[in-house]
This record gives structure tokens, sequence and C-alpha cells, in this order.
């Protein structure tokens, strides 16, 4: 077992604002201690999503954790220590995952920016060992929500879709399992010149270039429009 310190370094904020005004780094923070369901983990790599900016900014300020407050959702590391009802995993696994089970209902005060994080086991999974660190946690908020989304629109095999901000983290996460997961019998998604070939990769059957073509001029239907581009809050 890891010896474990009692304090650590951490990305923190004490009031809401922009991430340049409040966003500081912490070298005395303390080791969140662990509850019963709950894995240690060493922090890896962490992902930063939109959510913890508009978060830092005060857009959620009705259901906000208490100040001072650790960012971050996604995460890959080692369990450096287990709680006693912990079942599954042990000291030494790699993990992954969204350490927020509700992403904006009163989110947890130390979240993955930060060099450890208490997890509940039940919001972790064993990190692939095809995937680096820094690929696992580049996952969990964007497959997420792409599946969400797709799971709400009761999207189906045979149907078609068509994705706005194909290229981003949850479009080209849409991508993919609409492609490889549901069945889609046709993707077609939007992005820049240069990311044209990453959508084809990705299982994109029709790559529209936005900076070109305007999209609501192509000859095609489609059962479901996914937009990753629009600027309305969660």
């Amino acid at each position: 077992m890891e010896n474990v310190p009692c304090t650590m370094k951490a990305w923190i904020y004490g009031q809401h604002g922009k991430p340049e005004d409040v966003l500081k780094l912490k070298s005395d923070v303390v080791v969140p201690e662990l509850k019963e369901d709950q894995v240690l983990v060493k922090v890896m790599a962490s992902g930063l999503n939109p959510v913890d900016n508009k978060r830092m900014i005060g857009i959620f300020v009705h259901a906000e954790c208490p100040f001072p407050t650790v960012p971050g959702y996604d995460v890959a590391g080692v369990v450096v220590k287990v709680g006693s009802q912990v079942k599954n995993l042990k000291v030494g696994d790699e993990v992954y995952g969204n350490i927020h089970e509700k992403a904006l209902d009163h989110p947890k005060q130390y979240g993955t920016l930060a060099e450890y994080t208490a997890v509940e086991e039940r919001l972790l999974a064993p990190k692939p060992k095809n995937l680096s660190f820094a690929e696992a946690a580049s996952l969990p908020v964007a497959i997420g929500t792409a599946y969400e989304g797709l799971q709400r629109c009761e999207f189906t095999a045979g149907q078609s879709i068509l994705v706005l901000g194909g290229a981003g983290g949850v479009g080209s996460m849409v991508i993919q399992l609409a492609k490889h997961v549901f069945g889609a019998s046709r993707v077609v998604a939007t992005a820049s010149t240069g990311k044209l070939e990453l959508l084809r990769n990705l299982g994109a059957d029709l790559a529209v270039d936005y900076t070109k073509e305007n999209f609501e001029d192509l000859p095609e239907k489609f059962d479901v429009v996914y937009d990753c581009v629009g600027e309305g809050y969660y």
C-alpha cells in the first residue's frame, strides 16, 4: 500500500469567477477522507469539461458544493486505499470514471484536479489495458453525455443521424456509438476542413465541411439531429 500523505497538491477555487482569476494551485490541500464505499485514487490523469468552467463561473450556484472547491469530473489513476465496504476493487488496480454521480446536484467538493481523489466504487471501472491514463481520462463525461443523448431520443438500429460538431469530445463519441453500437444506417457529421478525415475514420459515412457547406442545404433528411454546437446550457 502506498504511503498516502496528509496533504496534496490540487487546483482549487474559493469563489466564483473566471478561471484565470480564481483558480489557484495549492500544495497544502487535505487529502479527502474515505467513506466506507469509496476508494482513494492516485490521479494519473484527469479531464476538463465545459461543466467545470460553468460551475466555476457560477452558472449552477443554486446547486453547488461548499467552497473551497477542487474541479474535475473525469479521472484515471491507481487505487491506493479502499473503504471497508468496497468489494470489487483493491489496492493497485488501474481505474477510470466520472467521480460525480449527479453532475449538477450538489457535486463533490473535491474533484479530480488533484493528486488524490475519493470515489465511490460503483462509479469506477477497470482501465482498459490498451488505453493510456490520459486517453482513459478523456472518456467518461464525453461518452456518458453522448450515450445519454442517444438514449433520450430513442435512437435505434437502422436510423440515420446528423451530428453537428462531430470532431469535438461529445460529437466524436456520438459518431462511434451511433455507427458501431446502436447500428445507424447512415451517419453524417460536420467539422472544419482539417478534421474531415477524422470524422470518416470514426465511422461517418459523409463528412461535411461547415466552413464551405451549410448542413441545412443537404438534400437528405435524418431521423435524428444531434447538436453538439448549440449555445444553450445543460
